[in-house]
């Protein structure tokens, strides 16, 4: 008895329908794309219960002739592609001919068209895959496709759904991301007819990204712009005082394509390596464009990942361009306080109330990076030794006067007010640009270990360190194996003295064991700098002589990036003029 059959049609469409409709919002992506891929300027989206009992979405498009509506409810069907080289240099967001029909398949679909120029147009209905008569229909030029009562065929894959506030939540999102590829156009979405987006065509990016993400993310964007060959990117990035727990608000876009991509998302954390802490996330919307065929977009299902045919270039062209950017926009973050603190009397004669800081947190000052945590560092006594970089690397110039607070805190004057400034997170992004710079003119001094130390690792752990052996041998810490659970250390940098060569290599083995993959050379280099650079700066608990102090501060100014540590802290932070005049009553 034979055991293989052909499947029937219908159960090959909701096969298909499984691939590409996950659920509503899947519906809504393709409809989109298929009016944006019309010439739309306007397209109208109406949602009832989350998208689950209705759809319509309606454009101004180029309409579709009667005699191709059938046709466009076919499985394979499309005007997008004549040959199997056109799935190679794909220039429209539809192309695959399966939407429309797997859609179809699994609701109650209503297709009315009037092509521009026609007078009147023509209608279809699908019903679970059955196709009825074509109808005349008149109305505006354009589309209106309705889509009711999605899975009605199809119980199993409806159960999975969820409430209609959260289907509804996606279909937000992927209005949100064509709206962003395409400022031109002009969008509305109403949810059980309440207007919940009108966004009006705009060709200035900040104004779209403003509604959807609020002026604090557009007051804070940066422009950037490069180019290599027939590569362009552009776009906008935001300062790294807007940053997220989630890496959602990173939006790329390919040729007007949104897609995700894990490599060029690692390049825009990298970028903003040392500006951000650890598990918090950069906002960017980046827009790539290049010739349609170096780059496969037939790759996944949703059209949601692509192959590149130079995934590197791209990768260091976003790399490059992030941090050029954000060299360029260096600013130090201010301690701020509420408006108006202290309530005023509106008699001349009556006293000024004083204002209580400890009790009421209504007063309390506030600082723009208080969201970020402070890294756990021991805050003990003094140490035997304080180390800093060799003068002759930053000449003196100008003296600089500031006291030290606790132990860990510098306070000097400027022309605009207060600056205080953390001693360790300044010394420590300091070291790291020297180290850096050291390490471009070749391999970093290192001392031979009188007796070599073995350090025990574990299997996988030994194994990681010696996969980086050579690395760690350009920054003067050279090890070989030991065993199979052990390496041993045979030197350590110099500018590394007084720190733990088997700590160092610890703390490598354990970046290395949270990344699942070996990074990048250069990133990993980049962190072990940052590493190395933490260990040999002075803490907080550290008590400096004023010639330190001076020294410190001086070098301050003659580092490229000292606003924030290599792991993103705030090096130091402003308090204004004005706002002690406004503190103490005299604005």
């Amino acid at each position: 008895m034979a055991r293989i059959r052909q499947l029937p049609d219908h159960v090959i469409t909701k096969i298909a329908a499984g691939e590409v409709i996950e659920r509503p919002a899947s519906v809504v992506k393709e409809l989109l794309e298929n009016s944006i891929d019309a010439g739309a300027r306007r397209i109208d989206v109406e949602i009832d219960a989350g998208g689950i009992d209705r759809i319509l979405v309606v454009d101004d498009g180029i309409g579709i002739e009667p005699e191709d509506l059938p046709l466009a409810l076919a499985s394979h069907a499309t005007s997008k592609l004549h040959d199997a080289d056109d799935l190679f240099r794909v220039r429209t967001l539809g192309f695959r001919g399966e939407a429309l029909a797997s859609i179809a398949g699994v609701a109650q679909v209503t297709v009315q068209s009037v092509p521009q120029g026609a007078t009147f147009g023509a209608e279809i209905q699908a019903i679970g895959g059955e196709l009825s008569p074509v109808r005349p229909w008149s109305g505006s030029p354009g589309t209106r496709l309705e889509v009711r009562h999605l899975f009605f065929n199809t119980p199993v894959r409806k159960k999975f759904l969820r409430v209609p506030a959260t289907e509804f939540s996606h279909i937000s999102e992927q209005l949100t991301r064509l709206a962003l590829a395409y400022p031109s156009i002009h969008f509305t979405l109403k949810h059980q007819g309440r207007v919940v987006f009108d966004l009006p065509a705009t060709d200035h990016l900040p104004d779209r990204i403003e509604i959807f993400f609020g002026p604090e993310v557009r007051a804070a964007l940066y422009e950037i712009r490069r180019e290599h060959g027939p590569l362009r990117l552009h776009g906008y990035i935001a300062d790294p005082v807007i940053d997220r727990s989630h890496a959602r608000e990173q939006y790329l876009f390919l040729n007007g394509r949104w897609f995700r991509d894990r490599r060029l998302s690692y390049a825009i954390q990298e970028s903003y390596r040392g500006l951000l802490m650890t598990g918090r996330y950069a906002v960017a919307f980046l827009y790539l464009e290049m010739p349609a065929d170096a780059v496969d977009v037939n790759v996944h299902p949703t059209k949601a990942e692509v192959r590149f045919r130079d995934a590197s270039t791209i990768f260091h062209l976003v790399l490059s361009a992030i941090r050029s950017r954000l060299n360029e926009a260096k600013q130090t973050p201010r301690l701020e306080f509420p408006r108006d603190p202290l309530p005023r009397s509106e008699s001349p004669s009556a006293p000024i109330p004083t204002a209580d800081f400890p009790s009421s947190d209504a007063n309390k000052p506030m600082i723009r990076e208080s969201h970020r945590p402070v890294d756990n560092e021991v805050r003990g006594q003094p140490t035997t030794e304080t180390r800093f970089i060799s003068e002759e690397l930053f000449p003196t110039s100008l003296p600089v006067h500031a006291i030290q607070l606790h132990n860990a805190y510098l306070v000097a004057e400027t022309p605009e007010g207060i600056l205080v400034i953390d001693q360790h997170a300044l010394h420590e992004r300091i070291l790291f640009e020297q180290f850096q710079e050291r390490l471009r003119h070749g391999p970093m001094e290192r001392q031979r270990l009188l007796i070599p130390e073995p350090v025990e690792l574990g299997a996988e752990s030994a194994a990681l360190a010696l996969s980086v052996r050579d690395e760690l041998a350009e920054l003067g810490l050279e090890i070989e194996e030991f065993g199979p659970l052990t390496v041993v250390i045979h030197s350590c940098p110099t500018l590394l003295s007084t720190a733990s060569p088997a700590e160092l290599l610890r703390e490598v083995v354990e970046f290395l064991t949270t990344q699942g993959r070996l990074p990048p050379r250069e990133v990993l280099l980049n962190r072990l700098i940052s590493t190395m650079a933490c260990k040999a700066a002075v803490k907080a608990g550290d008590r400096l002589t004023p010639e330190q102090i001076r020294l410190l501060l001086e070098q301050r100014h003659l580092a490229q990036d000292t606003h924030h540590c290599p792991h993103g802290r705030p090096t130091s932070l402003m308090l204004s003029r004005k706002d002690l005049d406004r503190q103490f009553g005299r604005s």
